[in-house]
């Protein structure tokens, strides 16, 4: 079944730098492509957040 996941990084001010909706077969399939999309955008070292209807699957400051 696919899924739907929003991802979001924020800079230090709190000011939105990544916030991209995509779809996934499965929460690991999910965080994958998230940390692929946060590497490519210089963002893995931002906070950061994962979700999927309303579960948190990913964060980190």
């Amino acid at each position: 079944m696919i899924m739907v996941y929003f991802l979001t990084a924020f800079a230090k001010d709190g000011a939105s730098l990544l916030n991209e909706r995509f779809d996934a077969t499965s929460d690991i399939e999910a965080m994958a492509l998230a940390k692929d999309m946060l590497a490519k955008n210089d963002a893995l070292e931002r906070t950061h957040r994962l979700t999927r209807s309303g579960k948190l699957l990913l964060f980190a400051r």
